[in-house]
């Protein structure tokens, strides 16, 4: 049977002195995208810059005729602040407005998860443009 000593190495402070514990350190593993989010992540590739926008009149119109066109918007909230920053991504690498990153960020990603995010896009760029 193991036991884990912890007490070994370690010196005992006098009563009343300060013992300071050491800085907290960096998180061994950057943040990640789960599975689901990978595959909005693959399926953005596809959108336009203009499934971004909200439809117009005319398109309203045209949709109320014809019936409604594809919605490809995302109901989960955190999924579709996802898909529209993969979608600004794919068509303009890190070029993206404020008010989209702010966004992004507002639903709980971090600048680690943009920059795996623009990684990730430029790999697959690259994949493209060396494919024979």
């Amino acid at each position: 049977m193991a036991y884990l000593a912890l007490t070994d190495g370690i010196a005992l402070a006098p009563a009343g002195s300060q013992i300071f514990a050491p800085a907290a350190p960096k998180a061994d593993s950057p943040a990640g995208f789960s599975a689901l989010e990978w595959s909005v992540v693959m399926l953005a590739r596809h959108d336009r810059p203009s499934s971004l926008r909200e439809p117009g009149r005319v398109a309203t119109w045209l949709g109320r005729i014809f019936g409604e066109a594809f919605n490809r918007r995302l109901a989960d909230p955190r999924l579709e602040a996802l898909r529209r920053m993969a979608v600004l991504t794919w068509h303009h690498s890190y070029s993206v407005p404020k008010a989209e990153l702010k966004a992004f960020f507002a639903a709980g990603f971090s600048a680690d998860h943009y920059e795996l995010l623009g990684k990730r896009v430029a790999e697959v760029h690259l994949a493209r443009l060396f494919r024979k």
